[in-house]
């Protein structure tokens, strides 16, 4: 049993249970105090001493459920016993021609051919869990890998010498073998259940981090809707990455550090023993974004994630103002605070969305009602493709923003070598810009944000 609680726990992690192993120890001491004879108590047990919260509560039961799914061992012993006696009493009241009653002609097969013609279900699942554990199963992380571990199984159990008494049934008792014949097709099954039960417990790490590797390279502008919640869902993983990774250090830098040239003088007196402390600070300024955000109908998709993404990071930049823009320009900021991200995308793409884009008439509206907005403390971001359709782009006003801000961003979801082709007016905004890069996947945009948000710290 401790190795299987040991293959539970890996088993929860790839579910998204974060299991610490003092955490494992107290789940394992809790299970030694109520036994694993009752399949309710052991399961209350686990959720009470491993999950942390609703969600890991839900996904700890299903794993569980799928962890623990196989018969209970004492109905299973009773159903085998009803069983055999049943195939005994038939065996003697019509034993097939040329064959001596009893178990007698089965004396010479193989332990496999018993079991499957016995129909011993107890037998037969400990052989399936003593293979599963001579092959490794638990390694399993692939779904390219069932076929490989399904034969591997087989093959420990002594599916060769099956197929050799197969064989000899087939010529001497043709009854008998197609009765072993069945038995194989359900010893089959059964190991390909067990096979991808446990892919579903060991391979869902991997195939979430593959999943989530090809959804990070992949071009946001050209997401299937039935992606849409899992780039959602990926756009969280990503902010709260970003705030793990740089809270923390601001938080030591507010504290400051230790100033020992200072501390040894201040305590000359106590013959330098550190009674008073002196700590040194090095100010920097408070964090300010202001986002521009083409939601026009080509670029519409990635604003949707970068607004996202920006808003999702109030714990490392506080000061957090947003705006979208297609023909005319408004701020977003208080849309995207009090709607869930669905609704608020969609009150933003009623109110300005999928319309062509005029990037000199929005800037005009910056300049006109949020330039005050933009100070020497503020990095602007601006996330479109510069695609004015032959407007006029009012590089000027970029140029004043320039002026008035510590750096300028521009984020572009198109290539470079597309960049002034056709209507794009990217090489006249570049003139003004600090820092202009591509940005077309998940992965360039936590790039370009962490390079913004690594600044500050």
């Amino acid at each position: 049993m401790q190795e299987n609680l040991h293959r539970f726990f890996r088993a929860a992690r790839g579910a998204g249970v974060h299991v610490s192993p003092a955490e494992s120890i107290d789940a394992m001491r809790a299970v030694a105090s109520v036994g694993v004879a009752d399949r309710t108590v052991l399961r209350d047990t686990m959720l009470l001493t491993l999950a942390k919260s609703e969600d890991e509560k839900k996904a700890l039961g299903a794993c569980f459920d799928l962890f623990f799914a196989h018969v209970d061992p004492a109905q299973a012993e009773a159903n085998d016993e009803t069983q055999q006696d049943a195939a005994s009493n038939e065996a003697q009241a019509a034993p097939p021609p040329g064959q001596p009653a009893g178990g007698e002609a089965n004396a010479e097969l193989g332990p496999l051919a018993q079991m499957l013609l016995a129909q011993n279900t107890a037998d037969i699942s400990a052989a399936i869990a003593n293979a599963s554990s001579a092959v490794g199963l638990s390694e399993i992380r692939y779904f390219t890998q069932r076929g490989l571990y399904s034969s591997r199984m087989l093959e420990t159990m002594g599916i060769q010498r099956l197929r050799d008494d197969l064989d000899a049934l087939t010529e001497t008792t043709p009854a008998l073998a197609e009765r072993l014949q069945a038995g194989l097709d359900g010893l089959r099954d059964t190991v390909r259940d067990a096979v991808a039960q446990a892919l579903a417990l060991y391979g869902r790490e991997e195939t979430e981090n593959l999943r989530h590797e090809i959804l990070r390279n992949a071009q946001l502008s050209r997401i299937e809707p039935r992606q849409v919640a899992e780039m959602r869902a990926l756009i969280r993983q990503i902010a709260r990455r970003l705030r793990e990774r740089y809270s923390k250090p601001r938080k030591r830098q507010r504290r400051g550090h230790l100033d020992v040239r200072r501390t040894l003088r201040r305590n000359a007196a106590w013959g330098s023993v550190p009674f008073l402390t002196a700590w040194k600070r090095k100010h920097r300024d408070r964090p300010k974004i202001v986002a521009l955000c083409d939601v026009s109908g080509s670029v519409a998709r990635v604003s949707d994630f970068f607004l996202l993404l920006i808003h999702s990071l109030h714990d490392v930049v506080s000061d957090v103002r947003s705006f979208a823009f297609s023909g005319h320009l408004i701020e977003v900021s208080e849309i995207l605070e009090r709607k869930s991200a669905e609704d608020a995308m969609a009150e933003i793409m009623h109110k300005v969305g999928f319309g062509s884009s005029d990037y000199g008439s929005s800037l005009v509206d910056f300049e006109k009602q949020f330039m005050a907005s933009v100070t020497p403390q503020t990095t602007v971001i601006v996330l479109g493709d510069a695609r004015s359709n032959k407007l006029d782009p009012r590089a000027d006003i970029l140029k004043a923003i320039s002026e008035r801000a510590k750096r300028v961003v521009w984020l572009n979801p198109e290539g470079r070598v597309t960049w002034g082709w056709g209507d794009s007016e990217m090489p006249r905004y570049q003139t003004f810009c600090n820092v202009v890069r591509p940005c077309a996947t998940a992965q360039q945009l936590e790039r370009a944000v962490s390079d913004i948000v690594s600044a500050y710290q």
